[in-house]
Formats: C-alpha cells, structure tokens, sequence
C-alpha cells in the first residue's frame, strides 16, 4: 500500500500536558485538530506506548501548546524521546499551572480541554476535550510538521500516528550520521567531537555512521 498521500495532509507539532498526580507529564504530538466550534471541541491522538496515554484517562483532562517555528528544538528532543515516567520533562522549560495541568510558555499559546469522549484503535487513544480554557502567548508562525521536517531535519518518533518507516538507504554524497536516539541526520566530512544533536540534545557517541 502507497503511503504518499497520507504525506499530503497537514499536521502541526504540539506538546499535550497533563498530571499524574502531584507530577506533570506530556509528550509531543503531530496530530490535533478542532471538531466542533459551540461547544470548542479539540480531538487528539495519543500512543498506548506514552505514558501521558494513561494519565490523561485518569486526570480526565489535558493542555494542548502549539509550538511555533522559533519555538526551542530541544522542547522537541525532550518531550518526544523521552518518558515522563522517568523525567520531568517541564523542569528546563517555562511553563505555567493552567486549570491544573501544565501548559508550554515558549509556544503560540494554549488549550485546556476536559476529556469528554475516547475512540481506541490498535495503536492509539483519540481523546475529544471541550475547551476550558485557552489563551495566546507569540503571534508566531506556527511550527508545521513540514518545517520539523525540512528546517529542522526531524524524524517522525514511532510512537507517532504519522510513522512510517524511513530508507535511509540513498545516495550519500557527504558523509552522515544519524542520532539512534532521535534520528536526526547530521551531514558533513567529520562530526565535531563537541558536536550536541540540536533536536534531543544527546553528544556524538550517539550517534552511528550511515554506510
């Protein structure tokens, strides 16, 4: 089955927040979308594999920030490959407490929404929320999956429900290394000893040869 139209839809990037407990968590997200305007209803689609899945089924509510082109890459890095359960993913970054769960600063701005339905499929949990609460921080572009792609040489996390499975395999015409954390490719001659992989922030032992 051809996957290339699936390409052709558009997907922004998010970072979805919610509580376990007394601890804040989240995880990054391409898909979200607005369902119905009276009442504001917002759908989005979480992994079973993210342990923010769980913790919005049991907090019964969520925040949805939109990143936004100047937005900083490691929000992505953090919130995208890594596990709430074992990080505080809201400790390095401004973030404000919004009807209970923590919401983005560095972002265009916010939702928060009470979860009002689910729909689960094989791989992911669709939750539809009622907005409670919304409100604008930067009047930026906002980040596009598109722009993750092409400006910021992202790849797609496996948890995502846009993932599909890459060939890395082409024509090398410079030397490549790819980051086995987050698969960001990095071209040139030689990688820099110093060298810091702009998306998740890890050094270059993580980092492998592409032959």
């Amino acid at each position: 089955m051809k996957n290339n139209i699936l390409q052709k839809l558009s997907y922004g990037v998010y970072i979805v927040g919610t509580m376990d407990d007394t601890r804040k968590v989240g995880c990054v997200l391409n898909s979200a979308m607005q369902i119905t305007a009276n009442p504001q209803t917002i759908a989005i689609s979480v992994n079973h594999d993210n342990y923010t899945n769980q913790c919005i089924k049991q907090n019964g509510r969520f925040s949805l920030s939109v990143l936004h082109e100047k937005s900083k890459k490691e929000l992505i890095g953090t919130f995208g490959y890594h596990s709430s359960k074992e990080t505080d993913k809201f400790m390095e970054f401004d973030y404000e407490m919004i009807q209970d769960v923590p919401v983005i600063c560095d972002s265009c701005g916010y939702v928060v929404c009470n979860v009002i339905s689910t729909l689960e499929t094989s791989t992911h949990t669709i939750f539809v929320g009622e907005v409670i609460e919304s409100k604008t921080y930067h009047d930026y572009q906002p980040m596009t999956y598109q722009y993750y792609h092409e400006v910021l040489k992202g790849k797609t996390p496996k948890n995502a429900p846009t993932y599909v499975e890459e060939d890395i395999k082409k024509e090398i015409t410079t030397n490549k290394w790819k980051c086995k954390v987050c698969g960001y490719i990095y071209e040139g001659d030689e990688l820099p000893k110093d060298f810091k992989c702009p998306i998740c922030g890890v050094g270059i032992e993580m980092f492998e040869k592409v032959e």
